[in-house]
């Protein structure tokens, strides 16, 4: 059953961008951990410090291909009158040497090679000429070698117990050889964060429908949740709500139960029967709130359950244990009966529900649960908006990522052309980039009304313009959110 938003959707306070983006990195903490095989870690993120196991090198190496030497044995050699020495014994990597260095005597080692004991130096093969005394084998060496030439003495990178990498630190190809050397077959990281994706809308069709007269496509539960794919989360694209609080309620628990985060689309504006604004407003706006209150819902005047379902979901109480206290969680649809709160339930907040920010304005964050959810627009270009400048934020910090490296990438650049809309908020604009004589130049798109998609696959980057009542004239020098 709809009902209509009453006057409170009018006194939204805005907050500035960079304070919404504090917010939701603060809600966004790094939790759920697993082990990865050592050839699927490259590009996750460490979940606890990896330690050397053993000094690294293991032992004194060979550097190059050459002659252990005693350096003392070279001292006077030179290309005219060269050191002679007889060669023992010959060591390549992964052997060991079946002599000992003695005064006047020489061991052949390879690249890698264990340095033979009484040795102190190697010589490379290219300072050297094969010899012979007494009828055995030596080596003339041409220049004199200097103690520790050319050995790569134990523990010379690592020493054993020494941390490797910190938590938090993404994992690159040259990590994963590290690791390997260290013998991490499996390697303990963040895991990727399990992000729901629910559009809410009577008025949305499936992708595969064919249209109807007031109705469109659900185009932004794919677009989400390849944006959630794509910065390393798992989408759980759950199915679409009309715009009632009790079924919207509902899939909201339900999208607790299953994910990480929650990143819904529509229903957070000022219209009529915005589901989510008026869902949310039941949230206090307060910071170290120790109980879970209630969302609001509409008292259903039979008291049955409401009659809208998310297909292939099973009721909630059937999927969560009850908990000791018996009380209600934050999602209770009107006339069913209490779900089960989580075990150990966590304070639930509204982090902010307007964004002082062109498109995109009614943007919302809370948390539920101790759950971060973050409430898009529904038009398309703001939804994309919102998802650059929180949702991947979010999604980059549940995975392990510091809270500045997971701000987006910005740079500066010289506008191409004039914007010439003013805006009392914050504006971002979907733009090209181009470079002329070593100058990075944003070209700002056609069609990119909140509403409008057209433009945005061909942004390289939004455009952050300053409150202004005038447009911005080409030339100015502006910062670029990297996309």
């Amino acid at each position: 059953m709809k009902q209509p938003q009453g006057e409170a959707r009018y006194r939204r306070r805005a907050v500035k961008v960079e304070e919404a983006m504090r917010l939701v990195l603060e809600a966004a903490v790094p939790g759920r951990r697993e082990l990865v095989p050592l050839r699927q870690a490259a590009g996750r993120r460490l979940a606890e410090a990896i330690t050397a196991t053993t000094d690294w090198p293991p032992f004194a190496r060979s550097g190059l291909d050459g002659f252990a030497v005693r350096s003392a044995d070279t001292a006077s050699a030179s290309p005219s009158t060269p050191a002679t020495l007889r060669v023992v014994s010959s060591v390549a990597a992964g052997e060991l040497a079946s002599a000992a260095v003695a005064p006047g005597t020489a061991v052949r080692i390879m690249t890698g090679g264990p340095v033979p004991p009484g040795a102190d130096a190697v010589v490379m093969l290219e300072q050297t000429a094969d010899a012979w005394d007494e009828g055995l084998p030596a080596v003339h060496v041409k220049r004199a070698a200097e103690p520790g030439q050319n050995i790569a003495p134990r523990g010379e990178e690592f020493r054993c117990g020494s941390v490797i990498a910190e938590p938090g630190t993404r994992l690159r190809p040259g990590h994963v050889a590290l690791l390997g050397t260290f013998g991490y077959a499996d390697v303990p990281v963040y895991a990727r964060p399990r992000v729901a994706v629910l559009a809410t809308g009577a008025e949305l069709l499936p992708v595969e429908a064919a249209l109807a007269p007031g109705c469109i496509r659900d185009s932004n539960s794919a677009m989400v949740a390849a944006l959630v794919e794509q910065c390393g989360g798992e989408a759980l694209v759950l199915a679409r709500v009309p715009d009632e609080p009790e079924a919207t309620a509902r899939a909201l628990a339900e999208a607790l139960a299953l994910s990480d985060l929650i990143i819904t689309t529509g229903g957070v504006s000022v219209g009529d029967y915005d589901v989510i604004a008026s869902l949310l407003r039941g949230i206090e706006p307060t910071a170290g709130a120790t109980e879970s209150p209630s969302l609001p819902h509409t008292a259903a005047a039979t008291g049955e359950a409401p009659a809208f379902m998310p297909a292939g979901i099973a009721p909630l109480q059937a999927q969560q244990s009850v908990s000791a206290t018996g009380e209600a969680p934050a999602f209770m649809p009107a006339g069913t009966a209490p779900l089960p709160e989580p075990a150990l339930p966590q304070a639930s907040r509204l982090l902010f529900n307007k964004v002082a920010m062109r498109p995109g304005s009614p943007t919302s964050a809370a948390v539920i649960d101790g759950k971060l959810l973050l409430a898009l627009s529904g038009n398309p270009g703001a939804c994309f908006v919102g998802f650059e400048l929180f949702a991947k934020p979010a999604i980059q910090r549940l995975q392990g990522a510091g809270a500045n490296e997971s701000l987006p990438k910005q740079v500066t650049a010289k506008l191409a052309s004039p914007f010439e809309k003013g805006s009392p908020h914050e504006r971002f604009v979907r733009t090209r980039l181009f470079s002329r004589e070593g100058m990075l130049y944003a070209d700002p798109l056609a069609f990119g009304k909140s509403s409008m998609m057209a433009s945005i696959p061909e942004a390289d980057g939004l455009i952050r313009l300053k409150a202004s009542p005038e447009g911005t004239p080409a030339d100015t020098i502006v910062d670029i959110i990297l996309l």
